[in-house]
């Protein structure tokens, strides 16, 4: 399939696929023209790599644990053991920052607080 079915099938950008693909996270085949040749697992890659970024996860980080990540009905599933630490590392990074937004938060708070109106 070409980008354009991708877009359709994905709902994600020929922008947003082209960075994929720069980010060594999409790698399709190339038609003796030069267009971009999709499969069927494009498709399922793309999905995944959407449920990573909404996780909170880097490209960066994505390029490096999605090759081991495998679906397991609706939920994928880490195959190489490695991969575990990582997101554990990750999700400690994501509690990091909920709590450093929660202290700004209650320091505007006492700024709002403070004020007359």
């Amino acid at each position: 399939m070409r980008i354009g079915e991708l877009v359709r099938r994905t709902g994600v950008s020929e922008r947003l696929l082209r960075y994929y693909e720069e980010q060594g996270l999409l790698n399709p085949s190339r038609l003796p023209s030069g267009y971009r040749e999709y499969t069927e697992a494009h498709v399922e890659t793309v999905r995944r790599i959407r449920c990573l970024l909404a996780a909170g996860l880097s490209t960066s980080t994505i390029a490096t644990v999605l090759p081991c990540l495998e679906a397991r009905g609706e939920r994928l599933a880490p195959t190489c053991p490695d991969v575990v630490g990582q997101l554990r590392a990750e999700r400690d990074r994501i509690d990091q920052a909920m709590r450093d937004l929660r202290e700004s938060r209650q320091a505007l708070d006492l700024v709002i607080s403070a004020a007359r109106v």
